[in-house]
């Protein structure tokens, strides 16, 4: 992880409310971004790279309990804020 993304992770944590601030964890970021989704029509697919319109879904119908519902909220807020191109460069280049 470079220093850029470093910078732009600094300028992310001063926007988020509280219960947010697991996203400001490298290696849980890193986690959502390598995590594939474990059920459901798009089984296997990265978590990061599931549909807008799924995970807004989610957001609606509400999301998973435990662990995977905090992925996909924190992947709902990336994708609300527009801010997924700033995990491309966590993702695995063997994914």
């Amino acid at each position: 992880m470079g220093a850029q993304f470093d910078i732009y992770l600094s300028a992310y944590r001063r926007t988020l409310r509280p219960q947010y601030a697991m996203f400001t964890d490298k290696e849980y970021l890193v986690k959502i971004v390598r995590t594939r989704m474990p059920f459901g029509k798009y089984k296997g697919r990265l978590l990061i790279d599931l549909p807008e319109a799924y995970i807004v879904w989610f957001a609606q119908q509400g999301f998973p309990k435990g662990e995977l519902g905090n992925m996909l909220e924190c992947v709902y807020e990336i994708k609300l804020n527009g801010l997924e191109y700033l995990l491309n460069p966590l993702k695995d280049k063997n994914t």
